[in-house]
């Protein structure tokens, strides 16, 4: 969880995000790897080909074919991943898929029934549920007709994997759906946030500054009457507006530390979030807030766990994290301690990084201490502060 001096950026997510085309070449091999899979019903047809059961007309037509078929298929739903077709492109497509297959099964026989499994698939991966809710069945009745066109009757299996992997893929298609739509509602809900904070600091600077600057300007049009005939009192008025100055600058100043100063249950909801979202299964405490913790105290192990969790998500690659928050009993008193472990690498720096030791000097300006290095399975961070004997009120994890 070291910083690291020579690459200063950020690593790439470790899981494939849902819903979204490939961002780099790994995430393409991967989703390249995840479609390749399914090309196993291609078996049959190319070993029908390279039998030699058909003349050679038969088998270049049946190439040619099958090489459209594959490709219209492919990028149907490489392109579904990302930037999807327009509907009618959508359409137009899978119209070949539905063309193609019944024709090579029909003229080449049962081995070129798997084919009708990938029209299933690409009706239920890019139509709208409703539309394929028929395209489906539909595409199972054909299938189950041309295996009889050869005289199969033994086209039940066929025919169930055509319906199961088709709804299948409606499943699928709703997983990814719902999951755009939670990933635009979570971004939507953290701009009317940040738009909330800007209308509350908006309103607190306001109540902060319109009274003192209201009687600044009343004060300094007061002075600028009286100067030529009252000096003296010109002066006691200068000496109000110094005094009110004051104050208000004293005001802004404790605003702005209340702004700035972060909590430990804003921290650990924001650091669940990014974990989430970075791919990492989180475990978190039960119990978020603190009880009998100064403010300070509480400030330093928030900086502490943006600071951590930063750099699991950053540098680590780990794909899992532990945070736990327990009041525990020391030689030194009690304390509230903070665990942040990760089973990463802890990444490539050779030492501590300036976020730790910045974390090391805001926890002992606290009272409190920083402990962090590698274990056995990871990376580990532990931070404790100080707590009144009033706040010992039993674990908080």
């Amino acid at each position: 969880m070291t910083e690291d001096p020579r690459t200063g950026g950020s690593r790439p997510d470790p899981q494939v995000r849902i819903g979204q085309g490939p961002r780099n070449r790994r995430e393409l091999m991967v989703k390249m790897l995840w479609i390749g899979v399914w090309l196993i019903f291609l078996g049959n047809p190319v070993q029908d080909l390279a039998g030699g059961h058909h003349t050679a007309g038969a088998t270049v037509a049946g190439a040619a074919g099958l090489t459209l078929f594959v490709a219209t298929y492919l990028s149907l739903v490489f392109r579904n991943m990302g930037r999807p077709f327009a509907p009618g492109n959508v359409v137009l497509l899978i119209a070949v898929l539905a063309v193609l297959a019944p024709t090579l099964a029909a003229t080449l026989g049962t081995p070129w029934l798997g084919l009708f499994v990938y029209v299933s698939v690409a009706c239920g991966a890019t139509l709208p549920v409703r539309a394929a809710y028929w395209a489906i069945p539909a595409t199972a009745a054909v299938s189950y007709l041309t295996g009889l066109r050869w005289g199969e009757r033994e086209v039940d299996l066929e025919l169930f994997l055509v319906l199961l992997i088709g709804f299948a893929m409606v499943g699928v298609g709703q997983l990814v759906r719902t999951t755009v739509e939670l990933r635009k509602a979570r971004a939507t809900v953290a701009q009317l946030a940040a738009n909330e904070e800007r209308l509350r600091l908006a309103r607190d600077l306001h109540d902060l500054l319109g009274h003192s600057l209201s009687l600044i300007t009343l004060k300094s049009e007061l002075a600028g009457r009286m100067l030529p005939d009252h000096p003296d009192k010109a002066a006691q008025q200068v000496a109000d507006i110094e005094q009110v100055s004051r104050q208000a600058l004293v005001d802004v100043r404790e605003a702005v530390t209340g702004y700035r100063r972060p909590r430990l249950a804003a921290e650990l909801a924001g650091a669940h979030v990014a974990l989430t979202a970075a791919g990492v299964t989180a475990e978190m405490p039960a119990e978020p807030e603190p009880a009998g913790v100064p403010e300070e105290a509480e400030s330093a192990l928030a900086w502490s766990l943006r600071e951590a969790v930063t750099n699991v998500v950053r540098h680590s690659g780990a794909d899992r994290c532990l945070i736990r928050l327990a009041h525990r009993q020391t030689l030194d008193g009690p304390v509230l301690e903070l665990v942040v472990e990760d089973n990463g690498s802890g990444g490539s720096g050779g030492g501590p990084g300036n976020g730790l030791t910045g974390l090391t000097e805001r926890l002992e300006k606290a009272g409190g201490t920083l402990e962090a290095g590698r274990v056995k399975h990871g990376f580990r961070l532990v931070a404790r502060v100080p707590t009144p004997p009033s706040g010992d009120v039993g674990s908080g994890a």
